[in-house]
């Protein structure tokens, strides 16, 4: 019996001890419900605005509750209820008409309610960002690679000292491998702009030079940002960009505005001003004692208003000696917002490198456009100068060519839904469609003019007003879509600068192949043999046996027939409509007669010429193109008059012999 009252003793001891560790305060608050830490700012949470949200969501992280991340990410989402009995908050699922509201702290359904008898907590798009930043360091070591990656952009929005340990203490356990390049990234951008140590910010700031993307350029431009300022001497310890001199960098004006804004100097008076307060003290004939008649001149209209000074009546005026003894007794300067002038230095240099690259990633956008332009009008042109070079004909129908290849391409969309396969069928039945066009139009028009080349610039020009409005006829005014396939609708992006369309590569390609095509066509076939016969020598050329009348025929289509295909490339990113050869017809006229006629290198030559040059007068004015073909066609009247024959001449009958 001793033993048992013993033993039982020493288990109600241990079993009071239990409790008295179980129920310690500690506890107690690591027991505490997430409703609970809510209800002390339930009213903050269910009207949230940015300014007062910031302390409610930090004294709400500093809880350490485990849920509180969940809870507040399902807040921004709008997925939080508040009942208005009690203020008590719940998360809900759609349950058709009604909602089913869920318990925050158990995740277990409570009931099922109408949408109007609890609130939903909507906040705005400032709130949401406060709330989002808030969340980046629960959000960095996500499961979800899709929270992380979002963390990350807000990282990259709302840059901040604090971001730096929770982001840096991320990447060793970060999994995806392109979410690990960007945290380091979005690190060594941090480091450069708000690292605690200078030797770690100066190491961040190098690897930052010559680097061209909008963030790195964003983080050195705040480095370096400036500010104006002013003092009788320049003031030790400042960190100073520049001293303006006076005269040079500013106008004596300028600086006495600064002035004038620092409360350091009166305001100056403009002559209209000061006619006016001169006007308002008028007394008995004068102001300030001078008459009336002598106030004709600055001198004297000075005089009095230095006397209506003197006496109190308006404010004081600053003179123009007065200006420039003001401005002279203060140094202007630019001072950097960042103290330390050997993180600036090292910042100007990042700029400096970065503007190099920028220079030469400029230039070769502006060659990738060039090249792209020229591949567009060497398309658009190579029929036109066969033709031209071969015949001798003017065909102002050239672009309508162009428009009836890209009606074609939208023709055949209609009919095979999958773009990729109607191109490919688009491609070859535009060139027969225009082929044919192309010789129907020589037999019945084009060979009854062929010594009379005024006659058959108009009948062409009139055919071309004919087919135009056939079109408008058939497929109304209304722009139709030529839709290109996914796997055009992309782009190339090497940078945050240089990047070209990807259908504007695929045009460069066509226009390769068509080049290395129709060189092939013309110096190994026997076509070619007896076009070049024919371009050069037509009488000796039907002496021998050859059909001018004939090669004349085909070469008139085969130069219809590439324009179709140009219209089916056009097409695919310029807008199809009955006038949109007329937009190329211009072009492609400067093309041939740039490059010289009847020659596939001289066609080249002139569309990339013309191309080049375009695209370099809208880089000097972007804003307004019309300008840039103003000037290009004042060059083209310029150029023919030094080299009337092309960079590359053709003998015989297209060089006029």
């Amino acid at each position: 019996m001793r033993f048992t009252a013993l033993f039982a003793r020493v288990i109600a001891t241990a079993m009071l001890f239990v409790c008295i560790v179980a129920w310690r305060p500690g506890d107690v608050a690591a027991q505490e419900t997430l409703q609970s830490v809510l209800q002390p700012y339930k009213a903050e949470l269910s009207k949230p605005s940015r300014r007062t949200i910031g302390p409610v969501i930090a004294a709400l992280l500093a809880s350490d509750h485990p849920a509180i991340s969940d809870f507040l990410r399902k807040w921004e989402a709008r997925e939080v209820y508040q009942r208005p009995g009690d203020g008590l908050f719940f998360y809900a699922e759609d349950a058709g008409d009604a909602l089913t509201l869920v318990d925050i702290d158990t995740g277990e359904a409570v009931g099922q309610v109408g949408s109007r008898e609890v609130d939903q907590i909507k906040p705005n798009a400032g709130v949401q960002r406060e709330v989002a930043a808030a969340l980046v360091p629960f959000e960095l070591n996500a499961s979800d690679p899709a929270r992380r990656a979002a963390a990350l952009e807000s990282i990259a929005r709302s840059a901040d000292a604090s971001q730096i340990e929770p982001l840096a203490a991320s990447i060793d356990g970060e999994p995806d491998a392109d979410l690990k390049t960007r945290k380091q990234r979005l690190l060594a951008l941090l480091t450069a702009q708000f690292g605690a140590d200078k030797a770690d910010r100066l190491a961040a700031i190098d690897a930052l030079s010559g680097d061209t993307s909008i963030e790195a350029r964003s983080v050195l431009n705040q480095l370096t940002a400036r500010r104006d300022a002013l003092a009788e001497t320049v003031p030790d310890g400042a960190n100073i960009a520049r001293v303006l001199e006076v005269g040079q960098d500013m106008t004596r004006a300028e600086a006495y505005d600064r002035l004038v804004e620092k409360d350091l100097a009166p305001p100056r008076q403009s002559a209209a001003e000061l006619r006016d307060v001169l006007a308002e003290h008028i007394l008995d004939g004068k102001v300030g004692g001078v008459p009336l008649h002598r106030l004709n001149t600055v001198e004297n209209r000075a005089i009095a208003y230095e006397a209506l000074e003197a006496a109190g009546t308006v404010p004081p005026r600053a003179s123009d000696e007065e200006v420039a003894r003001a401005v002279a007794a203060y140094v202007f300067y630019e001072e950097y917002l960042e103290p330390d002038p050997d993180i600036t230095n090292a910042a100007e240099a990042a700029l400096t490198a970065t503007a190099r690259m920028l220079a030469v990633y400029q230039t070769l956008d502006l060659v990738l456009d060039g090249v792209s332009l020229a591949s567009i009008f060497f398309l658009a042109a190579i029929g036109l100068a066969i033709t031209f070079g071969v015949m001798g004909v003017i065909n102002m129908a050239h672009g309508e060519f162009i428009m009836m290849g890209a009606y074609t391409g939208y023709v055949v969309q209609l009919f095979i839904p999958d773009y990729t396969l109607s191109l490919l069928v688009a491609l070859p039945l535009a060139f027969a469609v225009t082929f044919g066009a192309g010789v129907t139009m020589e037999r019945l028009v084009i060979r009854h003019l062929y010594t009379r080349p005024l006659e058959t610039l108009l009948a062409t020009f009139g055919i071309s007003i004919a087919l135009q409005q056939l079109a408008k006829n058939i497929f109304g005014t209304q722009a139709r879509p030529l839709t290109a396939p996914d796997w055009l609708g992309g782009a190339i992006t090497l940078n945050d600068i240089v990047g070209i369309s990807t259908i504007r590569v695929a045009i460069f390609v066509l226009a390769l192949i068509f080049l290395a095509l129709l060189l092939y066509v013309l110096k190994r076939t026997r076509l070619g043999l007896e076009v070049r016969a024919v371009t050069q020598n037509p009488g000796m050329a039907a002496s021998m046996g050859i059909n001018p009348d004939r090669i004349n025929m085909l070469t008139f289509g085969l130069g219809s027939g590439i324009a179709g295909i140009a219209g089916v490339a056009i097409g695919l990113y310029a807008q199809v409509t009955s006038e949109m050869g007329a937009n190329y017809i211009v072009q492609s006229f400067m093309t041939v007669v740039v490059g010289g006629v009847g020659n596939v290198w001289g066609t080249l030559a002139g569309a990339s010429m013309i191309g080049f040059l375009q695209k370099g007068i809208e880089w000097l004015n972007p804003s307004n193109t019309l300008a840039a073909q103003t000037y290009m066609v004042l060059f083209v009247i310029l150029f023919i008059q030094v080299r009337p024959k092309g960079i590359v001449a053709l003998k015989g009958r297209a060089a006029g012999d």
